[in-house]
């Protein structure tokens, strides 16, 4: 195991606002054990001084419920998009001894420092219908029966956190392109795989066959890699390129 250093060096690619020039700037703080990349942010909150000795505004960051559930902490670290809540300091170190980099992620506008806006990812959340569709909130009664299996093949894909990993390594996401990603299409197999869902599954479909939707993925297969709850992305992918084509069909001969 590498000897820990009794100071820990960040170096974090700030941005002050939307759209102006980003810079970068080094801190230390004292090491201690079994810190995460949150508990880093917290001490340079704390201690707002570069490790030259410049006074500086704390660095602005999201998180929520720091253990990887809610999907906001989605950063760069170390050259990779993961969790900042789960980034452990010591493994981060025996990565990189020297240092640990921070940067926002570049798939996404951003908003401050560490903060992206995930807006383009909530928006296409609503263009493919992402929920259940009910009449009120009355007691409707039991609802349908669902089989093991069923739940067993629903269950990893409903771990999505909408964290943006996933288009953070996708090449089909870019400036030039409105593809939605990978965890979208997720979305669409598991709501259409649902007894109620399956009443507006054409829709989801619909939206899915618009621009930016299942066409424009490139299997580059880059997603399943990085997706912090080990959805099989790639799977969904497959099955939403099948339910397309069978609908599309379906459609051209007015069935």
């Amino acid at each position: 195991m590498t000897r820990r250093p009794e100071v820990i060096t960040l170096r974090i690619r700030r941005q002050d606002r939307p759209g102006a020039a980003p810079y970068w700037e080094t801190f230390g703080i004292p090491y201690a054990r079994e810190m995460n990349v949150i508990s880093c942010l917290q001490a340079i909150a704390a201690h707002p001084v570069t490790a030259d000795g410049r006074a500086t505004s704390p660095v602005a960051w999201d998180a929520n419920c720091l253990e990887e559930v809610c999907g906001s902490c989605s950063m760069v670290i170390n050259g990779r998009v993961r969790q900042a809540c789960s980034a452990l300091v010591d493994e981060l170190l025996e990565e990189n001894p020297r240092e640990i980099v921070l940067e926002p992620m570049s798939r996404f506008p951003v908003i401050r420092d560490l903060i992206p806006d995930r807006s383009r990812m909530f928006e296409a959340l609503k263009r493919v219908k992402a929920w259940i569709q009910v009449d009120g909130y009355y007691d409707a009664g039991p609802g349908p029966r669902i089989s093991q299996r069923e739940q067993e093949e629903a269950y990893p894909l409903s771990r999505c956190m909408t964290c943006g990993c996933c288009l953070e390594v996708c090449p089909q996401v870019n400036e030039r392109s409105e593809f939605i990603g990978a965890a979208l299409i997720n979305q669409v197999i598991l709501f259409n795989s649902h007894p109620t869902g399956r009443f507006t599954a054409a829709e989801r479909l619909e939206a899915l066959m618009a621009p930016g939707g299942i066409t424009d993925c490139g299997n580059a297969q880059n997603c399943v890699k990085v997706c912090p709850k080990d959805i099989p992305l790639t799977d969904s992918i497959a099955k939403a390129g099948r339910q397309t084509t069978l609908y599309a069909i379906r459609r051209w001969l007015g069935r």
